[in-house]
């Protein structure tokens, strides 16, 4: 099978970037998931959210410098690659600039979904920080290909991903 392009699935809190990235990297030939949350907390001190000022703010982009490194790594390695980040417009330019090739898909859901997704799960969030993340993924972001996932059961959602990133 022919490398696939590095896949970013975005998009707001519960929409279920984590869960759908970290599947397909589980059913495809050597692939690796890229959790960019979980590259952000490596920082075990002074660690500030990305909606924290400017100090979050360029935590946030030194998040997204590494895990294109990992991508770059990983794909010079031979590995299909899977990431996850909640990104706005100048995020987007910065990851197409550091990861050729990237296929970026934003998932939407509907806020009162998003909420009962949330339930179902632990939340890291304030009800603030929730909302501001869901307001923002309204915002128009020019990716690849916008997948409205409220009315999807996960298999669908994943399916409809696993789709879209065959595809090109």
């Amino acid at each position: 099978m022919p490398a696939l392009r590095p896949l970013l699935l975005t998009g707001g809190p519960a929409v279920g970037k984590t869960v759908t990235a970290r599947a397909l990297a589980e059913s495809t030939a050597r692939c690796a998931y890229i959790d960019v949350d979980d590259v952000r907390q490596l920082v075990q001190t002074g660690c500030a959210a990305p909606w924290d000022g400017e100090e979050g703010r360029a935590q946030h982009l030194l998040g997204v410098r590494n895990a294109a490194a990992l991508a770059a790594n990983f794909s010079a390695g031979g590995f299909n690659v899977t990431m996850s980040d909640v990104i706005d417009a100048e995020l987007l330019h910065l990851y197409r600039e550091l990861v050729p090739g990237v296929m970026v898909i934003r998932l939407s859901i509907t806020r009162a979904m998003a909420h009962a997704r949330a339930q179902s799960r632990r939340v890291y969030l304030t009800d603030q920080e929730f909302e501001t993340l869901h307001r923002q993924q309204l915002a128009p972001l020019d990716t690849d290909t916008d997948i409205e996932v409220s009315a999807s059961a996960l298999e669908a959602q994943i399916d409809a991903v696993r789709a879209a990133w065959l595809r090109n």
